[in-house]
């Protein structure tokens, strides 16, 4: 992911995430997101990563973070403990969303959820045209070595929202340094999504 997405992606965050909130990010990496809504909503926020090396540069960028699967499920938390729980690029590589999901509209009073748009029109025509699997700035890895177990587009999560009575409070298409008003599921390369039940 370029430097542009990855700061429109934090701008869009913190335009959603109200001030003094108590924020679960869910695979927060090495904490980046958290650090930006500390500075820019001074949030209380906490972290859950599985990645060791990851904790590590949370606990030296002064984040909150505990090492866990959040396929295990968020059992410690109470209903509603965050006034938000955020999946930013990581509802793509758990292998159970349903639960995750619903863990996370449990324990949070409101979800935003950030994933990559498989559909989007470089990654067509990639596959289309030189029949490989598309490598692009969202989507930078290959197909041996991706962490990505599903696959989905901006239509593929209206549709499960639908399907699954989740509640879409607000919907932000990103393109690769702006935000994409047109065709989203053409031509945006991520979406961000806040969510509740």
């Amino acid at each position: 992911m370029t430097e542009e997405l990855a700061a429109l992606q934090y701008k869009t965050v913190c335009s959603i995430v109200s001030e003094n909130a108590r924020v679960l990010d869910l695979g927060c990496g090495s904490g980046e997101l958290l650090l930006a809504l500390k500075k820019c909503k001074k949030v209380k926020g906490q972290g859950i990563e599985l990645s060791e090396e990851a904790i590590h540069k949370c606990v030296e960028n002064g984040i909150s973070v505990f090492h866990g699967d959040i396929e295990r499920g968020l059992i410690e938390y109470p209903d509603k403990a965050f006034d938000y729980v955020i999946m930013n690029q990581s509802m793509q590589e758990v292998r159970n969303v349903d639960y995750v999901v619903d863990e996370a509209l449990r324990v949070g009073k409101q979800v935003i959820i950030g994933f990559p748009n498989f559909a989007y029109v470089r990654s067509r025509i990639r596959l289309f045209f030189q029949g490989e699997v598309p490598v692009t700035s969202s989507l930078p890895y290959r197909w041996y070595d991706t962490p990505n177990v599903h696959f989905l587009s901006i239509k593929d999560f209206r549709g499960y929202c639908r399907l699954k009575k989740i509640k879409v409070l607000d919907e932000y298409h990103l393109g690769e340094k702006k935000y994409v008003n047109f065709l989203p599921n053409l031509f945006a390369t991520n979406a961000i999504y806040l969510v509740s039940k």
